[in-house]
């Protein structure tokens, strides 16, 4: 006999997350860095999204320059804005500087929108 759960508590288990997964990045989508007018999701700021089984949240995201001056702004906008999501207990954003941003890492809407502001991506 076996520990593990059954295979359709498993799919659901996993569905849930990654539903709750989506929400966050939805969540994230309100936050921008205030030198460019695009959302961190959308820039391709951020890498990962890990929540445990009590809805504790962990992000790794980046900056576009490690020098950023608002990095301390944008975190405090990410924790608040993924905490308004129903199901997280707790969020932690951490930046990681590997490997490093680049225009590459948006998304189409991203690159859309900066078009629109005027940047050639």
């Amino acid at each position: 006999m076996t520990d593990a759960p059954p295979v359709e508590e498993s799919a659901a288990h996993d569905e849930h997350k990654e539903r709750l997964r989506q929400e966050i990045l939805e969540a994230l989508k309100i936050v921008k860095d205030p030198e460019i007018p695009v959302n961190v999701v959308d820039l391709g700021l951020v890498y990962e999204v890990r929540i445990d089984d009590v809805g504790q949240v962990s992000i790794d995201m980046t900056l576009t320059s490690m020098g950023c001056p608002v990095q301390d702004l944008i975190q405090t906008d990410a924790e608040l804005a993924v905490m308004k999501v129903e199901g997280v207990t707790s969020v932690s954003v951490d930046f990681v500087w590997s490997p490093p941003w680049s225009p590459q890492k948006m998304t189409d809407d991203g690159k859309k929108q900066m078009r629109m502001f005027g940047f050639n991506i």
